[in-house]
């Protein structure tokens, strides 16, 4: 199948290339607000390589103004659209959807939009009120228009990448969510289109972000070694004894130390969180929104005995640019929290 690529900048352009390929395989998406990076273009990628040449793989460009509050920086977001259908276009699409404001809202602010609930109203929701409304709002009104089995985002944006995924479960949209592990720069900043902004000494300063992150993993994965040892060591008193004798004593101990001891979650953020007080003294300081561990299906802080799936979050400000961030991490399973 030879495959074409063009850009459209109605919904009328966009139904009529979907409908003129009327292609056999899947439909997939990736949303944007344009000044496309590598990560962006990894998610193209994998729409890309999910669906195979036969599929259809549409790259949505919106600078959504629902979702940015008063204040924001809605006025100087970049937009670099030639720049960008040269990026989606070598990663795979095959239409890029980049509507105006008026395509995309003809009578002005819609008067019916989504509200996020509980969770969009807790970390990123706390700190950018009605964000995450106006988030849903796009992303109903782009999965309605570009018609994709699946879609694509980025789990650097995760409680997003959680919300929408309730949404698709909550409304019945009927479209697989897909998610694809954050794309970092070789100093381990996260890449987003914001790192732009940095001077040469606030990208310093903002490096804390994702080197607190990585304390706060190094330290889970440390406890659930520590963990998976003490399962291996009887308590017994000759089995102690025993192990005393052959000089394992100390590890005993200390695995069994670590395996009874309450505060796991809190010895992860207290790990985070001295990298990012180290970072509020810095010349220019990071001023720290949030670092949270979390349950990735609320968004609500964890508890010492929580098992499963988890969040480790931040977002800060460097200047004035806010940056967010996050790793997964695993409770309950000794392994890499990758």
């Amino acid at each position: 199948m030879t495959r074409t690529f063009a850009l459209a900048p109605t919904a009328a352009d966009l139904h009529d290339a979907l409908d003129r390929h009327a292609v056999p395989g899947r439909t997939a998406v990736v949303m944007t607000m344009g000044a496309l990076h590598e990560g962006h273009a990894t998610l193209i990628r994998a729409a890309r390589e999910h669906v195979g040449r036969e599929g259809f793989v549409t790259v949505t460009v919106f600078v959504n103004p629902l979702q940015f509050g008063e204040g924001e920086d809605l006025d100087r977001y970049p937009r670099t659209l030639d720049a960008d259908l040269k990026t989606a276009e070598q990663a795979g699409a095959d239409i890029v959807f980049a509507p105006s404001v008026e395509e995309m809202y003809p009578g002005g602010r819609p008067e019916v939009t989504l509200r996020a609930g509980a969770m969009g109203e807790r970390l990123e929701g706390a700190a950018r009120p009605g964000h995450f409304d106006g988030m849903l709002t796009v992303v109903a009104k782009l999965l309605h228009l570009t018609r994709p089995d699946v879609a694509f985002f980025g789990q650097k944006d995760a409680q997003q990448l959680a919300l929408i995924r309730r949404m698709v479960r909550d409304l019945n949209f009927g479209v697989d969510i897909v998610a694809v592990p954050t794309v970092r720069e070789e100093d381990g900043l996260a890449l987003s289109s914001r790192n732009r902004y940095l001077s040469p000494q606030e990208r310093r300063t903002a490096l804390a972000l994702s080197r607190a992150l990585f304390a706060g993993r190094d330290r889970h994965i440390a406890l659930e070694a520590l963990r998976a040892r003490a399962r291996e060591v009887p308590s017994s008193r000759a089995r102690a004894e025993a192990l005393s004798a052959i000089g394992e004593s100390r590890a005993a101990a200390d695995a069994h130390a670590v395996a009874t001891a309450s505060g796991g979650p809190a010895a992860i953020r207290a790990a985070a969180r001295q990298v990012l007080d180290e970072a509020a003294r810095l010349d220019p300081p990071l001023e720290l929104d949030y670092l949270a561990l979390v349950d990735p299906a609320d968004f609500t802080e964890i508890g010492d005995d929580f098992t499963g799936e988890a969040v480790l979050a931040v977002a800060g400000r460097v200047g004035s640019t806010r940056l967010i961030d996050n790793i997964p991490l695993t409770f309950g399973t000794f392994g890499d929290a990758s």
